[in-house]
């Protein structure tokens, strides 16, 4: 039986991040469910203390060190970082500075966050990170790559710190969870935001509306309607004794993938 853990996950607003706290919390682990708006972290509050779930939250935006260094009041086991944004649009013109906004939550923010609570792993002698990826960080996707650029940092990222603190301390774990495309709003909001700012002078501005009608298709057709494949995973990860590298889900789209890769996608 796995002993608790005080876990903290990041970005929970809703989607994967939410759902994770939920599922930890359930099975009595003390969740710090943090979220990007303090109004967020009060609506988990009110529902853990009407649900009686031991979760608590507040606001956290990794990309101030002042908001990063609340994490330094708790004694953290498991850090599971899932604070994340999407910028979409063609590298040909999407704005330089969008791709930088991009990388500076989902990668520069995140190893910052995840330096400061190595720090206390260090010190206690144990501890696991778990980062939050994509299997869009795996393959390339037209319109996808500020997004998918952070994602391949991370997944790079997971496996390289994984090497390098099993060479002094073989009881800090790091893994890399990668899911596939879920109904969460997520890929919606992403792939919508190019449309706010492609206007007539874009090099894909005669094949827009095609453009959205092939994504929203593509969307309603891959994306599986509840996020509990993945949450399971995440778990998993969180209460193995030797988390592997890697976790993916669903099945099928990460075998997609796979297969993609092998061909030289």
């Amino acid at each position: 039986m796995n002993k608790n853990k005080t876990i903290l996950i990041t970005g929970c607003r809703g989607g994967i991040g939410y759902d994770s706290a939920i599922a930890l919390a359930n099975l009595d682990h003390k969740v710090i469910a943090t979220t990007h708006f303090q109004k967020d972290a009060d609506d988990i509050n009110n529902f853990a203390k009407e649900q009686d779930l031991p979760i608590k939250s507040f606001k956290l935006d990794i990309t101030l060190e002042s908001d990063r260094e609340k994490v330094l009041d708790y004694d953290i086991d498991v850090l599971i970082n899932n604070a994340g944004m999407g910028e979409s649009g063609s590298l040909a013109e999407i704005d330089i500075k969008k791709i930088k906004d991009n990388f500076e939550v989902n990668v520069f923010g995140t190893l910052s966050l995840t330096q400061l609570v190595l720090k206390q792993m260090f010190r206690s002698g144990s501890g696991k990170i778990i980062f939050i990826s994509s299997l869009a960080g795996r393959v390339t996707m037209p319109f996808m790559a500020s997004y998918s650029m952070t994602k391949f940092s991370l997944s790079c990222a997971s496996g390289a710190l994984r090497q390098e603190i099993k060479k002094v301390n073989k009881n800090i774990h790091v893994s890399v969870v990668e899911p596939g495309a879920y109904h969460t709003g997520f890929n919606q909001k992403m792939m919508a935001k190019k449309f706010v700012w492609m206007g007539k002078n874009s090099y894909f501005n005669s094949i827009k509306e095609d453009l959205k009608t092939k994504e929203d298709k593509w969307f309603k057709l891959i994306e599986k309607k509840t996020t509990k494949t993945i949450v399971k995973k995440v778990v998993k990860a969180v209460n193995s004794k030797n988390p592997r590298l890697r976790y993916t889900a669903p099945w099928s789209q990460a075998m997609f993938i796979q297969i993609q890769r092998i061909f030289g996608k």
